[in-house]
């Protein structure tokens, strides 16, 4: 063989029987052939990376067992997570019903981009059920989008209240569980799951991924839709989340043990005026999260005293917080909420969402607690006055 062949037709490397690789290969391929055209039909067969590949079925199979869902797509973003579980099961006439008090993103897609294809959709307070029933027994309402906890407010919503008033009129459920993990809400009859990698499963902040997860059933009426679409999550991205996943319960437990912490430091100065945190025995979310969690996630948001300009300050102020968005990394992150989740809100919309001026959400990390006390703490002295 010349050698300009070779390079296109490298020698395949054969491990010997019983020999194999403890940590699975990236199958960076995007095409994949057979020793006889007949095979291509069996099932489980792989033909093109943009409809399957096994680095990215691993990775799938592993967070359809975390969710304890039978099947799930892996896509290249948290929102093209969202964007074809929302648009893989609405058409033109369909109504969804979110919230206020959903992620940014996902408002803008339901309520500037999916009204282009004909898809309405109303706007309710996740606490409002009186609403959701009403909105539910219309013929057209058609999906419900909701978040456990919410972002950034970290409202928990009342899932098998929300979940009985959708199935009695036929509506479809579609959970984003990013803020809880892979380990919560599973025992709830969600119709599908969503979650940003790009979070918790990968950890490090380095790559981005979605994946939507949920029976059979619901996932192969999505793949359609997902070969269209083309949101093709790359395999060394799918083989990096599964590298993190290898240390999710660790670092997760260790986030939300920092972060009850943080929860507990705040809430104790006079400086801030209000903390939410499910894990406070006082949050008003605190019944309905024991019963539907298992762990109370590793955010908190708060409110400082003296408005915008302290609240600047404060985050301007700290050491280890770096000011971004985001969150489920090592690293911890401090966000003025409003700046950052809630331009698209009109002044009505804030104060049913709750964000004013003063609210900051703190993603937590993992760096010893007494570190980040210490920096909450010189940055509260540091920066705010108060009012």
């Amino acid at each position: 063989m010349r050698k300009e062949t070779r390079v296109t037709h490298p020698a395949e490397v054969v491990l010997p029987e019983g020999n194999r690789a403890v940590v699975a290969p990236i199958y960076r391929s995007v095409k994949f052939t057979f020793d006889e055209f007949s095979q291509g039909s069996q099932s489980g067969a792989f033909h093109y990376t943009r409809g399957s590949n096994p680095t990215i079925a691993q990775l799938e199979q592993v967070l359809s067992e975390l969710q304890e869902q039978d099947q799930g797509i892996a896509v290249a973003s948290g929102m093209a997570a969202v964007s074809l579980a929302l648009l893989g099961s609405l058409k033109s006439g369909d109504h969804v019903v979110i919230f206020v008090e959903s992620y940014k993103p996902t408002r803008v897609l339901v309520r500037e981009i999916l009204p282009r294809y004909g898809i309405t959709h109303s706007l309710l307070s996740i606490t409002d059920l009186d609403a959701m029933e009403d909105v539910f027994s219309w013929p057209e309402t058609k999906v419900v989008f909701f978040e456990a906890p919410t972002n950034p407010m970290l409202v928990v919503p009342n899932i098998p209240e929300i979940l009985a008033r959708a199935k009695a009129h036929q509506v479809m459920s579609i959970l984003d569980n990013t803020f809880s993990g892979f380990h919560n809400h599973a025992q709830y009859p969600v119709d599908l799951y969503v979650h940003s990698l790009t979070k918790y499963a990968s950890g490090h902040g380095d790559v981005m991924g979605g994946v939507v997860l949920g029976s059979n059933e619901r996932i192969q009426h999505l793949r359609p839709f997902a070969g269209a679409f083309g949101p093709v999550l790359d395999p060394e991205t799918a083989f990096m989340v599964l590298r993190g996943l290898k240390t999710y319960w660790v670092r997760y437990r260790q986030q939300c043990a920092n972060a009850r912490a943080l929860a507990e430091l705040l809430r104790g100065d006079d400086r801030v005026t209000q903390v939410r945190y499910p894990g406070l025995e006082d949050d008003p979310n605190h019944g309905l999260a024991v019963e539907q969690m298992q762990d109370f996630g590793a955010i908190v948001s708060f409110e400082l005293d003296g408005g915008r300009k302290n609240t600047l300050a404060f985050a301007d102020a700290l050491a280890l917080f770096t000011t971004c968005a985001s969150l489920g990394s090592t690293e911890s992150l401090v966000a003025p909420v409003k700046i950052y989740w809630a331009q698209d809100l009109d002044a009505a919309e804030l104060e049913r969402a709750g964000i004013t001026d003063a609210t900051i959400r703190f993603a937590v990390g993992l760096e010893h607690i007494d570190d980040l006390s210490a920096d909450v703490i010189q940055a509260l002295d540091l920066a705010v006055t108060k009012s």
